[in-house]
């Protein structure tokens, strides 16, 4: 299966796009939500870093407490 990660800046709490970056990665189709988020996190640099995680259904948000970014997991985009 295919996700798409997206990492943007915010403004006041909401993704505000005046800079991203995105990236495509291949995963098996028995990935888990934990694995995507570990593969993200890694991806953005913020291992390590405490991080809020939210499940919307189709998008994954994580949002880490002492930075204004998001990154989103979304599946079968690009």
């Amino acid at each position: 299966m295919n996700f798409q990660f997206e990492i943007t800046d915010t403004f006041a709490g909401e993704a505000n796009y005046s800079w991203f970056k995105r990236a495509s990665f291949d995963f098996k189709s028995t990935a888990t939500d934990k694995a995507l988020i570990r593969r993200a996190r890694k991806w953005a640099g913020l291992t390590g870093v405490r991080c809020k995680v939210d499940n919307y259904g189709e998008t994954i948000a994580i949002r880490p407490t002492d930075r204004s970014v998001v990154v989103f997991i979304t599946e079968g985009v690009m």
